[in-house]
């Protein structure tokens, strides 16, 4: 049996009537799921952006503070060696005011070996040491004594030459006054005696003693 429309129904209440169009409902429930899954995939792609966004921005800042960091341990070096370098040249000034006291004790100390006045000695002796151990905890020491080894023009300064034949030429044979170094740097060079060899014009082959 077929079904046909009942002539007494209007025609509009026939075409809204879910029994007579269902393919109707199932293509607005379609197109329904269709713009809830743009709106969320639109959502997901926000806050995707802005994800992006905000690690970005940390990385940024993450950078900036990296430099920051090497710059203020930068400026932190700086100022240390500077202070240090200031300190250096404070200690040499003053060393080096101090070595000429420290001369004139070494002379007074081999000249005077009369046993009266052995108690005076012992008493300048023992301010001579305290003066030089007061120098060396600040980096200031006295070179070793250069008898016997060659001349070098970057610790020695050629006080005077002596014409012999029982020493290589160039070989330094007396030390007149001390050397004295300030940590790895020389503070005062050894002013030595250096042996050439005899015989007139020979005995100025040596160029760093002219």
């Amino acid at each position: 049996m077929s079904h046909s429309r009942d002539p007494k129904k209007p025609i509009e209440e026939t075409e809204n009537d879910p029994k007579v169009r269902p393919e109707s409902a199932g293509a607005e429930s379609e197109a329904s799921a269709r713009a809830e899954a743009c709106a969320e995939e639109h959502g997901l792609r926000h806050e995707a952006d802005k994800l992006a966004r905000l690690e970005a921005e940390r990385e940024e800042m993450r950078q900036m503070l990296i430099h920051r960091q090497a710059d203020f341990e930068n400026f932190r070096k700086r100022v240390e060696r500077e202070r240090r370098e200031d300190r250096d040249r404070a200690v040499m000034q003053l060393a080096e005011s101090l070595l000429p006291v420290l001369d004139n004790f070494e002379r007074a100390l081999s000249v005077h070996r009369d046993p009266a006045y052995e108690e005076y000695h012992r008493g300048f002796e023992m301010i001579y040491r305290q003066l030089i151990d007061l120098l060396g905890e600040h980096g200031v020491t006295r070179m070793e004594s250069p008898v016997g080894r060659p001349f070098d023009p970057h610790l020695h300064h050629a006080f005077d030459r002596a014409e012999t034949s029982e020493h290589p030429e160039g070989t330094i044979i007396d030390e007149v006054q001390a050397g004295y170094r300030f940590r790895d740097r020389v503070l005062r060079p050894a002013q030595v005696r250096v042996a050439v060899r005899p015989g007139g014009e020979k005995a100025s082959t040596l160029s760093f003693l002219n």
